[in-house]
């Protein structure tokens, strides 16, 4: 899917959110990346083969 260089990580490899952004949407709360995958604002990213990652919140305070 990328076409420029150096190529962008894939979607699966651990930096893949590294990759370009090709879209953003901040209206909407979201950017598609070159390598497919589509980052959240509330951190939460869906990848091109449907899994989904759920939002990383901190952990609370006691």
């Amino acid at each position: 899917m990328c076409e420029h260089q150096p190529p962008c990580p894939s979607a699966d490899s651990a930096d893949h959110d590294a990759a370009r952004t090709v879209a953003a949407h901040p209206e909407q709360g979201w950017s598609l990346l070159c390598n497919g995958a589509v980052l959240f604002d509330d951190t939460g990213e869906l990848f091109p083969d449907g899994r989904a990652i759920g939002p990383r919140r901190p952990a609370m305070a006691a």
